[in-house]
């Protein structure tokens, strides 16, 4: 990373490096899941995470991939878009020797357009304000048991699929998380 690109900061909140802290480069919208919301959703996910395949989609400073890894995922796919993000999340993969993760430095959406094989867990947390979030539910080809997390507007009412069963939300003024099971 450039000396002139300013940085910032996350905590892996649990897991095998919990309390590590990793870069990334300060970006006009990158925000990263806060730890209070990452903390509730890694409770909700607690039996869920070891073993799984991640795809961290729009991933910016990749706090929910990292987090997964940190708690046993057995492969996590980081798609960025910005390309000094995507260099960052390589840097800290190599940082943490993390073997069985990739990043895609490239659109979200073409990415889950080429690569329709079923992942365990998804996390969609795009850029707010851009439209990203619909076209990247309707890429996604997922098989029944697998969970979507999704971090959108609180003003924003995605068509959800069908299939996909609410198993936990929560509400801000700003912004909604919530967890899908597909069924």
């Amino acid at each position: 990373m450039s000396k002139s690109t300013p940085t910032q900061q996350l905590r892996i909140i649990g897991g095998q490096w919990r309390s590590r802290r990793l870069r990334f480069p300060a970006i006009d919208g990158l925000r990263p899941t806060l730890d209070r919301v990452r903390e509730t959703v890694f409770n909700w996910l607690q039996f869920d995470v070891e073993g799984a395949r991640v795809v961290d989609a729009f991933a910016g400073s990749g706090a929910l991939g990292f987090e997964a890894l940190s708690r046993g995922a057995k492969q996590v796919i980081f798609l960025e878009k910005h390309a000094k993000a995507a260099l960052q999340l390589k840097e800290n993969l190599q940082t943490l020797q993390a073997s069985n993760a990739q990043v895609w430095a490239g659109d979200a959406l073409t990415w889950l357009e080429q690569n329709p094989e079923p992942y365990d867990l998804v996390f969609l947390d795009p850029p707010f304000g851009k439209n990203l979030l619909q076209p990247a539910i309707e890429q996604l080809r997922l098989l029944p048991g697998a969970l979507v997390y999704i971090e959108h507007e609180a003003t924003l009412q995605p068509q959800l699929p069908a299939n996909w069963n609410e198993k936990k939300s929560k509400t801000t003024k700003e912004f909604c998380f919530r967890l899908f099971e597909v069924v």
